[in-house]
């Protein structure tokens, strides 16, 4: 079996579930130890309430061919952050290869079409502190292993590939802020031989997602009947494979800066997703927009 990243160490920050699992089971697939960190393991949950656990995706990393790692952080904690690092270092002999960002555990908090002066601070500082402030300090512990070995990927997990406004100020800061920090990291690591970029995925079908059309992997497609739009979606698996192929590019250096998505990848590398298409959400929603 083909696998481009063996012998490769990536951290991906917040694979409880959804796209950041995902992304640890390809890498697993493609060979890689994968650390895999969040807040909810079997013995203790997060404020998110569910039950997918980092246990359960490093089991799924290495059953794919890897090697899974669960390490429990709260990537808004300064300390367990550090602490995730230097065991990293520790372990691997200060080789990480791969770190992505992908900490965000809000969707409770988005209120969309409520201005956001009537809707509670805290939710929107919420959003901040998880979705950038968390990214921050994640990568400021995890770029100096990088540097030090002048190569290495990072990959900010984000929701769009531009700078326009997400129907919401808090979210919309948040997933903007995702873009622009990979670009700023791009420019900073230049010097170092360290690539920076930011990935979004389209209508992601998540575990949550799923949960929230009542549906099942099985049965998905009858979510259309709420919203037609979702018939469109994409499984975690696919930008899990964008992650692939953007780390096993011998060229992503001269990528670095710039925002990608699972359609882009497709376009460029050939990926699919787990039945075999190509979703390709940034033709869909253009159609929507001009319809």
């Amino acid at each position: 079996m083909n696998k481009p990243l063996e012998g490769q160490v990536a951290v991906v920050a917040g694979a409880t579930r959804g796209a950041g699992r995902g992304i640890a089971v390809k890498l697993g697939e493609a060979g890689a130890t994968v650390y895999v960190t969040g807040r909810t393991t079997r013995d203790s949950r997060s404020d998110v309430g569910r039950g997918e656990t980092i246990d359960e995706t490093a089991e799924l990393v290495t059953a794919a061919g890897g090697v899974g790692i669960a390490v429990r952080t709260d990537h808004t904690v300064e300390s367990q952050v550090k602490a995730l690092f230097e065991r990293v270092d520790r372990e691997q002999e200060g080789r990480l290869d791969i770190l992505v960002n992908d900490v965000w555990g809000c969707e409770s908090l988005i209120e969309f079409g409520r201005p956001f002066w009537e809707q509670p601070l805290s939710n929107g500082l919420t959003m901040q502190q998880r979705a950038v402030v968390s990214h921050l300090i994640t990568n400021y512990y995890g770029v100096p292993l990088m540097v030090k070995r002048r190569r290495g990927l990072v990959i900010e997990v984000t929701d769009g590939v531009d700078y326009s406004y997400r129907g919401m100020l808090y979210y919309s800061m948040a997933k903007v802020a995702n873009i622009h920090l990979a670009a700023a990291l791009a420019e900073e690591l230049r010097p170092y031989g360290v690539a920076a970029l930011s990935l979004t995925p389209g209508f992601l079908r998540s575990e949550q997602m799923l949960d929230h059309f009542g549906v099942t992997k099985d049965n998905w497609r009858d979510a259309a009947a709420k919203d037609p739009h979702f018939l469109a979606s994409e499984t975690p698996a696919y930008i899990g494979a964008a992650v692939v192929a953007l780390a096993s590019d011998p060229g992503i250096f001269a990528k670095s800066g710039q925002a990608y998505s699972t359609w882009r990848c497709a376009d460029e590398y050939g990926i699919r997703d787990e039945d075999g298409t190509q979703p390709h959400w940034g033709s869909y929603y253009a159609g929507i927009q001009h319809s």
